[in-house]
């Protein structure tokens, strides 16, 4: 396993062994002590995985504490840009992201801490999304950030009038304007 460090320090990405021969690949996605190694004590308690279509955006999300996640993201099939904005309020890269492109087949992992807002756009045809996450999902503490924000200054690498948003995601507040419970 190889870890990338990025231009957050706090985001890593993470390269699992992979290991071919004629009947395919094996890799291990998840080694708890390998991850406690790379990452520190972390215990992750829920899994989630999402199928969407190209031109989906998905985010910019966010839980408030005492219910907020850090994240281990993997792009299973397809390809996606995945983006991470910091919204720690005492750090260094407050209001700063990180984009990575992730696909099915380089089999990269990203590592997003606590107190980064996160989101993805599917690039490919469609995409399968797994990442697991380190507190529980709580309704009453999800929030979010307008992924479009031109503040924000995040290329999607997809024209704007083509990305297709839910509803809520089309109402969250510019940067500028959401309220920062870190």
């Amino acid at each position: 396993m190889k870890l990338i460090k990025t231009n957050i320090p706090e985001i890593l990405i993470i390269q699992p062994n992979l290991y071919n021969d004629e009947r395919g690949y094996f890799r291990e996605t998840f080694n708890k002590k390998n991850s406690e190694e790379l990452l520190g004590d972390i215990f992750f308690v829920q899994e989630n995985q999402s199928k969407s279509k190209k031109g989906v955006l998905r985010g910019l999300h966010f839980q408030s504490p005492p219910y907020e996640q850090s994240k281990l993201i993997e792009c299973l099939q397809g390809e996606i840009i995945d983006v991470a904005v910091d919204i720690r309020t005492n750090s260094k890269s407050f209001g700063m992201h990180h984009s990575i492109v992730l696909s099915g087949t380089d089999n990269n992992q990203l590592y997003i801490p606590k107190g980064f807002a996160h989101g993805f756009l599917v690039l490919s045809d469609s995409a399968l999304v797994s990442y697991k996450v380190d507190n529980y999902y709580n309704p009453d503490f999800e929030s979010g950030i307008y992924s479009l924000d031109s503040e924000l200054k995040i290329d999607w690498r997809f024209e704007h009038k083509n990305i297709i948003m839910s509803k809520k995601d089309k109402n969250l507040k510019p940067f500028s304007k959401f309220s920062n419970p870190f």
